[in-house]
Parts: structure tokens; sequence; C-alpha cells
């Protein structure tokens, strides 16, 4: 009860006209100055705490989770007023479905409501102009909350300054398995074929280049009157012109100059006498129906285009820029299935000591500074070593 009534008595005093006025400038000013620096363009956020903040000062584990939502209007506040782009916040997770029914429906029923009245009443979003994107498997939602969902989600369309990212409901190995998927079948339907151009190399590719134009010397030796010259694929076996890829052999003098170096002829071709090699009987030639006719008029991706650009353009954040700041309340060391797919090398993790409901202002100035200076040591130390290296040369 102690620490309730010490709870209800600060939110007294900082609601006094008087103090009310003096923190907000204060907050402006702290703001002001963390723009002179630079500014994480994505921070991600796991809102962790609200059950137990609830339990702590005996409320409803709802009323908790109302808190954190205040919380996070604060937060959201002073991240577009001080110039992040991008802000993604863990609001349901697909393994909080196994928690009571009662606690699963009253977070669905406050995100229907919170959500929209957020986008509708409130001047946040369209003072900064950042718009809403709700991220997840939203098959899993009820039908009620999706249609109140999409309804925040069009009142802010048309903003486009800043975006707020909602996982509702999400975990990074659905995300992940999504674009595994998504781009699967991308790299499953046929594309209409190019204009022969130069490709890159693949090894197959190369050494079939480098057999077909030995094979061509030779049998110009020793077969002027064959017919239609043959070509060895991969695996030894003898092919038609017509059956090789347009685009496989499409390969200069100079390319194939420099893939014989990697791949030197052997002794019988470069120093022995050439032997006498016939052509291989002619095959009947494909019908228009045949399984090896249709893949070559369809046309299908070569898989060995496949880059992480092609899994990161089907992920739900896409096209967000890269997460710079991971943030998590209630000091829990872990990530719990989120943002793995977005996390990289120079991504900041940061576990803060605190409950999501306490989290403002003054627990987050520290970690925007500590990411500042970070970020101004590693500009110095670039600077210095492409100056030694310029000294070098």
């Amino acid at each position: 009860m102690a620490t309730t009534h010490g709870a209800s008595l600060r939110r007294w005093l900082l609601g006094l006209p008087p103090l009310e006025w003096a923190l907000h400038h204060l907050r402006s000013l702290l703001i002001a100055t963390l723009k002179c620096g630079p500014i994480p363009q994505h921070i991600a956020f796991v809102m962790d705490g609200n059950r137990r903040y609830a339990r702590t000062h005996h409320l409803e584990t709802v009323q908790g989770h109302h808190l954190g939502f205040e919380a996070l209007a604060r937060v959201l506040e002073v991240c577009y007023k001080s110039g992040v782009k991008a802000v993604t916040i863990y609001a349901f997770s697909i393994e909080n479905f196994k928690r009571s029914k009662y606690e699963v429906d009253g977070l669905m029923d406050m995100a229907k409501t919170k959500l929209v009245q957020m986008s509708q009443h409130g001047e946040l979003f369209d003072r900064y102009g950042a718009r809403v994107r709700v991220l997840g498997d939203t098959t899993l939602v009820r039908r009620d909350v999706l249609e109140q969902v999409e309804r925040a989600v069009e009142m802010t369309r048309h903003n486009g300054e800043a975006v707020l990212n909602v996982c509702f409901p999400y975990t990074s190995r659905e995300e992940i398995t999504r674009s595994i998927r998504e781009t699967v079948r991308e790299f499953s339907e046929p594309r209409v074929r190019r204009p022969a151009g130069k490709r890159g190399f693949s090894e197959t590719h190369v050494l079939r280049s480098l057999r077909s134009r030995q094979l061509g010397g030779i049998l110009e030796e020793d077969g002027e009157g064959m017919g239609k010259a043959t070509a060895l694929d991969s695996s030894g076996r003898h092919v038609e012109d017509d059956d090789v890829d347009d685009d496989s052999t499409e390969m200069s003098e100079q390319d194939l100059d420099a893939a014989s170096a990697l791949h030197p002829e052997s002794s019988q071709t470069s120093h022995s006498p050439s032997p006498t090699l016939k052509p291989a009987p002619e095959e009947p030639r494909s019908s228009p129906s045949s399984p090896r006719r249709r893949h070559r008029q369809h046309h299908l991706p070569d898989p060995e285009t496949l880059t992480e650009e092609h899994l990161d353009k089907n992920t739900y954040t896409y096209p967000a820029p890269p997460l710079d700041l991971l943030i998590r309340t209630s000091g829990v060391y872990r990530l719990s299935d989120f943002m793995l797919w977005q996390c990289h090398e120079k991504t900041e993790i940061r576990f803060l000591d605190c409950l999501w409901p306490e989290f403002d202002l003054w627990y987050f100035l520290p970690v925007l500074l500590e990411w500042q200076w970070r970020r101004r040591r590693e500009v110095v130390e670039e600077s210095r070593q492409g100056a030694a290296g310029v000294k070098v040369q």
C-alpha cells in the first residue's frame, strides 16, 4: 500500500501546473540537445513488465497494460520529436496465446481501442507525420479486433515521415519462415526470358564453356565434314548446341581465358596428339510439350542469384531502416524471439532494470546519449584508419 500511495503522490506532484510547465520545457531542451548529434533511425522496444507492475501496485493485470500504453505514447513523442524515423514495438507475441483467456481477451480489446484512439483523437501521428503498420500473422487475431486495427492503419496511411510498427501477433521465427516461403514462391515462378547478356561466373557454367571451346577445336581439326557440333555438359554427356541455354554460353574470350588459368587444360588435350572424337548419335529433337523444352521456355530464376536482400524484402519490417537500437525493460536478458533477422553487427541491445510503465525520458535519455557517444567514437576511429591508409599509400 505504501508503494501505491507513493506512486499516487508522485503523479499528483508532477501534475501540478508550475511543475508540469517546468518539466515540459526541460524535456524540450533535452530533446533539442539530442538532435545536435547522430540519432538512431530505427529503435525497437520489448515492452516488458506490465503484469509485474500491476502486481506490485495491487492493480488488475489489464490496468497494468493500460499504463503500459500510456508509457508508449510518451516514448513515441520523444522518438519522433528527436528525429527517429521508425519505431517497432513488441505488442503481442504469438506465444502469448498460451496465457489465460481472460488476459488474452483483455489485451485484444485494449489494442482494439487504444490504437484507434491514438490514431483518431491523438495529434501525435499527424504532428510528426507517422503512420501505423501492424506486422505479424493477423490471421490469428479475432475478426472484430482486426477490423479496428485495420481502421487505425487506414487513418494514418496518408502520413509518410515516420512509422510505428506494431508487432501483433508476432515472432521472429514466424517472420523468417514466411520470408523464406515467399522467396521460394518468387523463385518458383517462371520469368520472361530477357535478351541474352553477360552473366556472372558459375563453376558449372565456366567448365561447360571451356569444354565446348576445346571440343570445338578438336572437331574442326578432325571432322570438317560432320554435321552439327556437340558439346559436353558438366557430367560429360554430349549435348547439342540447341540444348545449351543461350545465357550459359554467352562468355567472352577474355572471360574464358581468365577461367582457363583457374581450370588448366589436361595434359592429353594440351601436349599429346588429339584423339579422334566422333560426335554422339543425334538425339531426336524435343517436342514442344517435353519437360526440357518447357523448362527452357519458362526460364526459372537462377538459385545462385539468391541474396539476403531477397529475404529482407519479404520481411514484415521492410522497407524500414536497419535496426540501430533494441531496448528491453524489466531487467530480463533475452530477446524473446523478437527482431532476430533485423539485428545486425551494429545493433546495440540494452536491457534496463525498470518496468515498462515506469519507462520515460529519464530512463531513455542515458541510453540515447551513450548510443551517440559510441557512434561519434566509431566515426573518429574510421577517420583515423582512413587517414592512416592514405599515408601508407
